[in-house]
């Protein structure tokens, strides 16, 4: 402790609430810390953070400790090598490029024209609650084919399952809903299976060559409910609240609407959804100029490396024409890189050009303000806009 004095003096509170100016320490002065409140290794600087997620002989995530693995069991998250290849493929092949464009676009726009259109006449809304959540739910309810749960009883299920996540890794132990909620989605996901139609990203895998087992897909069903959900309820308000609070940037991107992209890649680099993904060591290593021993937790911040100054000049600022703001780390990196990045980016771009479009005068509340918060999953609590209905 006495040689990350920094590491040591950090709390879980601090990092739940506003981590940046800490992070900006710790990434200048201890670029890999010990941190006492999380039981592990912090890494805070782009190039380390970049060198952990690529390097999975050395730093895995297939570990008992793994939060993840805790509430859900083994999955595409918490595994790698050859097992992981087999966990993520029968999911990942539908979410590429072409064909997330061709099988989400109509369905999205559709989604968000619903959402919006009803959201109109009232000249105010609570925007996480009214539109990222509902959108977010919807179009992983669609994906993975669970057409017997309504959009609450999802909520409900990944809610617990963030909240089972948050409390293992601020130390604590998962909420016994949490377990309920797993049951309850291993039932939904068998009846996906069993009567599923040809579009159920779920039959689709369980009939996959790689012979997952229904366990081994409710295990990954729920794992893309994190990627799914949460991190793109998440990503859509953050880049609206970042858009919100800088007047200036915003007028830019009403101005060019080929800018918003750009706004979104600038708030993902700026305030991450998912702040911090966990890696073990799985031998000693030299971190920075620090040894790691096999067995340590080593978390990496995204949000830390999304600021480095190293790579953003200015990394506070909230810039849409950034030229590099899509290096950021946001989506993870290396193997366990988000396969679901393209549809996210759909649901944002889409999502806010409405708002911007169709909402005029949009603004934050100035009675209602807040900011992001979580210690993995951050976003504003609540996001209270006024428009002139």
């Amino acid at each position: 402790m006495a040689r990350f004095p920094l590491g040591a003096s950090a709390t879980v509170a601090e990092l739940e609430g506003d981590p940046h100016r800490l992070l900006a320490r710790l990434r200048e002065h201890e670029p890999v810390s010990w941190l006492p409140a999380l039981g592990g290794w912090l890494v805070t600087s782009r190039d380390l953070a970049v060198r952990v997620m690529r390097d999975a002989a050395s730093f895995t995530v297939d570990d008992p400790r793994f939060s993840t693995a805790q509430v859900v069991g083994p999955s595409m998250l918490s595994l790698d090598g050859p097992v992981h290849t087999r966990h993520r493929d029968p999911f990942a092949r539908p979410f590429r490029p072409a064909r997330t464009r061709e099988r989400f676009t109509a369905f999205v726009e559709a989604e968000v024209d619903r959402l919006v259109g009803g959201l109109a006449p009232a000249g105010r809304a609570e925007l996480r609650g009214d539109l990222a959540g509902p959108l977010a739910v919807a179009v992983v309810a669609e994906a993975l084919g669970l057409e017997g749960a309504d959009a609450a009883t999802i909520r409900s299920w990944y809610g617990a399952f963030v909240d089972a996540v948050s409390a293992i890794t601020a130390g604590g132990t998962p909420p016994e809903r949490s377990t309920e909620a797993y049951g309850l989605l291993g039932e939904a996901v068998e009846a996906a299976i069993t009567g599923g139609g040809p579009s159920s990203l779920l039959a689709e895998a369980a009939h996959h060559e790689a012979g997952l087992s229904t366990a081994e897909v409710v295990a990954n069903a729920a794992v893309l409910m994190f990627g799914g959900i949460d991190t793109t309820e998440g990503m859509i308000a953050n880049a609206a609240l970042h858009l919100l609070a800088h007047p200036g940037q915003l007028r830019l991107v009403l101005d060019e609407p080929d800018l918003l992209p750009a706004a979104i890649e600038e708030s993902l680099r700026l305030e991450p959804s998912a702040s911090v993904v966990d890696r073990y060591a799985a031998r000693d290593a030299d971190l920075g100029g620090t040894t790691v021993r096999e067995g340590d937790l080593v978390r990496v911040s995204i949000a830390a490396a999304g600021r480095d100054p190293a790579l953003f000049p200015d990394p506070d600022r909230f810039d849409v024409r950034r030229a590099n703001a899509a290096e950021h780390l946001a989506f993870a990196h290396g193997p366990h890189f988000c396969f679901g990045a393209h549809l996210a980016r759909l649901e944002a771009r889409t999502a806010l050009a409405a708002l911007l479009d169709r909402l005029p005068g949009l603004r934050l509340d100035p009675s209602r303000t807040t900011g992001a918060r979580g210690l993995v999953f951050r976003k504003p609590p609540h996001l209270h806009v006024l428009w002139d209905a």
